[in-house]
């Protein structure tokens, strides 16, 4: 594979991609078909967007002001020629700090079209966090919202240029845009050049800075959610998932973009938030996590969903008490999904009449999806394997040793354990640390976690294993109880019995803890390991 001249004049994250013969095999044929050797994907999702569609409907909105696609255009240019000014060239890492908002919005596709490579953090993370993402991927510019300064402040190894937006301050950048001229002319960018790096959560250590490109952002939006999702330019898009989590990134602004339609960026999507925006803005297409939509089932009552058209879940697994508890309330089927940081979004995924319930799904039309042995071998049906991707997108870690982890043989090796079925659908059974090995068995946590989630005692829960003299491991279960509930020795002797009588009796929790709340990432995810 050649690479296409670049158009970075700071070389940089070129120069850090893993050796080619590192790369996961990649759909050649589906790149070619779809995209141009020169390429630059905010060109394409705004100024593409408005010659085939028109600038005059909805692009961005946060439930109280919205643009048009004329006036996103016009505030992307004149950011991009802010930007330039101050020093900007393609190639410089340009770093955005900020909560889900039109002003991060335009901040991304303004860094994207000038040839910069945007790195969007989570708006949670410390100092310290912060520290680790600015060493790895050699941060230069900095443009952070005005109420996410203090954390940003303390970060000692970042020596560039930080610019604030959303104050009051004469040198705020929309100050700054708001002077600015608004005809730009963006830098014509190679189809594999950087544009982002997407970091992975590092709760368990270094984190990690999956590198993607120009077309990589398009691949997503003409893969899962052109096939999935199906949107139009009437649909209007909502979620919790923030930028700095590719599911949000391409939920939120690169899928509505691309098809024309509106983004309501919310701030604050914490369910209760969700469900009456939902109401309020007439939300068509909604994106969030299983314990979300979990969280919001006991009020979906009260609010009017009639405009949802599809509801997709990621980041975690969906649990099928969750799915059908969904569907009894709102009569919709909740889209479930898998994908991963170094794939960008979603490759397995179902929608409408073809969605099995407690299934991922099948294989998103561009990639190849398949259950292995250590060998890669493929599994015959019903047998637990490792599962392996490739299609339009795949893993490149900026100078990461892990890559050889995630990339073995021409597939991207994602760490879940799956079956498939002759149908091809694929059935989550767990993370590969997630297996729990206990007296020869071997038990996948989730599994343990949908049948407790069945008992109407329970809103939350996680299992892990826990180290056991007599049995190497036993399964124990933290879990939230519902608000009617109270904890004690009964229930948890009746969750026990309830667990025996829906699977196989040796995967019981031999151990309940009752806890306030579980920990998770900034995203939804649970961590486990904090449990561990």
């Amino acid at each position: 594979m050649t690479l296409t001249q670049s158009a970075h004049l700071d070389t940089f994250t070129r120069d850090n991609l893993p050796p080619v013969d590192q790369w996961p095999s990649f759909n050649e044929k589906w790149l070619a078909e779809h995209y141009p050797d020169r390429l630059n994907c905010a060109v394409e999702l705004l100024d593409g967007t408005i010659s085939r569609l028109g600038g005059a409907g909805c692009a961005v909105t946060d439930g109280e002001e919205s643009w048009t696609y004329d006036e996103l255009a016009d505030r992307v240019q004149r950011t991009a020629n802010v930007l330039v000014a101050l020093g900007v060239v393609p190639g410089n890492r340009v770093l955005l700090r900020g909560p889900n908002n039109p002003w991060l919005a335009v901040t991304w596709l303004a860094v994207v079209r000038i040839g910069a490579v945007v790195v969007t953090t989570m708006p949670l993370l410390r100092t310290g966090e912060l520290e680790k993402i600015v060493d790895i991927a050699q941060v230069q510019f900095a443009l952070v919202d005005h109420r996410f300064v203090e954390e940003w402040s303390g970060v000692a190894n970042f020596a560039g240029l930080t610019l604030v937006f959303g104050g009051a301050d004469p040198d705020d950048l929309e100050q700054l845009v708001a002077e600015a001229s608004n005809v730009h002319m963006p830098v014509d960018t190679a189809a594999d050049d950087v544009c982002m790096l997407a970091f992975t959560s590092g709760t368990t250590g270094k984190p990690k800075a999956a590198m993607h490109f120009h077309r990589d952002v398009l691949a997503i939006a003409d893969s899962f959610c052109a096939s999935i999702v199906q949107p139009t330019a009437a649909d209007i898009f909502a979620g919790s998932p923030p930028f700095a989590f590719t599911f949000g990134l391409g939920a939120l602004l690169i899928f509505p973009l691309r098809f024309g339609a509106c983004a309501l960026l919310l701030e604050s999507a914490s369910p209760p938030i969700l469900l009456r925006a939902v109401e309020l803005n007439r939300v068509t297409c909604l994106f969030t996590a299983p314990t979300a939509y979990r969280a919001m089932l006991p009020s979906v009552g009260e609010v009017d969903l009639s405009s949802l058209r599809v509801c997709i879940s990621a980041g975690e697994t969906l649990p099928e008490p969750t799915w059908r508890a969904w569907k009894e309330a709102t009569g919709q089927s909740l889209i479930d999904g898998i994908g991963a940081t170094e794939m960008l979004h979603v490759f397995i995924s179902a929608r409408g009449d073809e969605i099995v319930p407690g299934s991922t799904g099948k294989a998103v039309p561009g990639y190849i999806v398949d259950v292995v042995d250590d060998d890669f071998n493929s599994m015959p049906p019903g047998q637990p394997g490792r599962l392996v991707v490739k299609g339009p997108t795949g893993c490149r870690y900026l100078n990461d040793e892990r890559q050889f982890d995630y990339v073995q043989g021409g597939w991207n090796v994602t760490g879940d354990v799956y079956i498939k079925d002759e149908n091809g659908y694929f059935f989550y059974q767990a993370r590969a640390d997630d297996i729990i090995l206990s007296s020869g068995y071997n038990i996948a946590a989730p599994e343990v976690e949908s049948a407790l989630l069945a008992h109407v005692a329970v809103q939350e829960t996680a299992v892990v294993g826990q180290p056991d003299e007599a049995r190497g491991m036993i399964v124990k279960a933290f879990v939230v109880l519902n608000p009617a509930a109270t904890a004690s020795d009964g229930l948890v002797h009746e969750l026990q019995a309830f667990v025996k009588a829906s699977i196989a009796p040796y995967k019981y929790p031999r151990e309940i803890e009752f806890v306030i709340e579980l920990p998770k990432t900034a995203t939804g995810k649970l961590q486990r390991f904090k449990l561990r």
